[in-house]
């Protein structure tokens, strides 16, 4: 079953499928360290990843296990970044929910904006129960972002990711429909 990439646009946000020209921007995001300092994996080095993360969104369009959108200022059209939903699991019907924001986007709202409305696409569109996200526990700034949008803070999985020798706990957050719907 495919899962068409959502189309969607909020006051000051475009999110919409990845195309080709998103390659060099996409790449200055992966690869800079202080954006990917609290990722589950090393910014990227070679311009191959490109192609992989551009196959790996094709991929869960086609096995409709997610989707993964491009987000854009909608005033000049600049690339500030990209969010996914995946573990699409329609039988639990629950997601994941993940972001990634470039330097230049941080503390304007941009993560909490994009969420919200891909939050609202997913419990419709895939008729979820849960979602569920996980930050490093060293990421404040994400995990407020998961608490303006109601998630609540169920756990800390601990020593859940080591990258590049450097171990670290996450913490795990739940949103449910009837808390989304509030």
């Amino acid at each position: 079953m495919t899962l068409p990439t959502p189309r969607l646009e909020t006051e000051r946000l475009r999110l919409r499928p990845f195309a080709d020209a998103d390659g060099d921007a996409l790449f200055a995001l992966n690869s800079d360290a202080e954006v990917l300092r609290y990722w589950d994996s090393p910014p990227w080095t070679d311009r191959a990843s490109i192609e992989r993360f551009m196959t790996g969104c094709r991929r869960m369009a086609e096995e409709g296990s997610g989707a993964r959108v491009a987000i854009e200022r909608i005033g000049d059209g600049s690339f500030v970044g990209w969010a996914t939903f995946n573990s699409w699991n329609p039988d639990f019907r629950s997601a994941s929910l993940g972001y990634c924001f470039t330097r230049s986007a941080w503390g304007h709202g941009y993560a909490t904006e994009s969420s919200r409305a891909l939050l609202g696409w997913a419990f419709d569109a895939l008729d979820l129960n849960r979602v569920q996200s996980e930050t490093d526990t060293r990421n404040v700034a994400s995990a407020r972002v998961l608490e303006k949008l109601g998630f609540e803070r169920e756990g800390t999985l601990r020593e859940d990711c080591i990258v590049n020798g450097d171990v670290s706990d996450s913490w795990v957050y739940g949103l449910l429909r009837r808390d989304w719907e509030r």
